[in-house]
């Protein structure tokens, strides 16, 4: 029986290289997409089976696992992609329906999904949870700063520090990952699945910081 791969996160270059990482691996994985304010176009592997999740609620979290668990036999290894679209405003001009979003879907949905992700592994007593995010901030935005999306990474990132903090008594193994160098994301990608695959205890409960020097022995 193939591996059964769940990825989630918001559509990004990031969040398309992990998809078709995971497409290179086994025939179909389980992805969903957080709705609206994309970061990117989106490609989605003809191996993508695309569920429906609502980020902001712990019901549809639940559902989610239980609907990737069903289509794919079994959840052995769960990759959640955090790379939010930027905001670009000075503090005065902040749409409060922009902070709704951002704070509700790309950062409220975490703690849901790795609730149930974590109950699920903790009771099979295995399973592999991978948290991947960049330490690269957002551009394009002139002399305006980006801040929500890069408030939120930032906050992902404490999240994903205190998971690994309390995860060396866990039956699963917890992974975090993150990407300093924009336009590496294949690369990135095939470092995120190196690494896990490597499948060794001296592995968990780290930081796996992929930067040039990785990709020089990834080509």
């Amino acid at each position: 029986m193939t591996r059964g791969i769940f990825i989630a996160g918001n559509e990004s270059a990031l969040f398309d290289a992990v998809c078709a990482g995971a497409a290179a691996r086994v025939e179909h994985f389980a992805g969903a997409i957080i709705p609206g304010h994309s970061g990117g176009e989106g490609t989605h592997p003809e191996k993508a089976i695309v569920l429906p999740w609502n980020p902001s609620s712990p019901v549809s979290a639940r559902t989610l696992v239980l609907a990737a668990e069903n289509r794919l036999e079994r959840i052995d290894e769960a990759v959640l992609v955090c790379a939010p679209p930027a905001v670009f405003a000075p503090p005065a001009a902040l749409n409060p329906a922009d902070v709704e979003i951002l704070v509700n879907d790309h950062l409220k949905g975490w703690f849901f999904l790795v609730k149930e992700l974590a109950a699920l592994f903790q009771a099979r007593k295995a399973g592999t949870l991978a948290l991947v995010t960049s330490e690269s901030p957002g551009s394009g935005g002139g002399e305006a700063p980006d801040l929500l999306g890069s408030t939120v990474t930032a906050a992902f990132r404490a999240f994903v520090q205190s998971l690994l903090a309390a995860s060396f008594n866990d039956p699963y193994q917890t992974f975090g990952f993150s990407i300093s160098e924009p336009g590496e994301e294949t690369a990135f990608a095939a470092f995120v699945f190196k690494i896990m695959e490597e499948n060794g205890r001296r592995n968990t409960g780290k930081w796996h910081k992929f930067g040039k020097f990785n990709n020089i022995f990834n080509r």
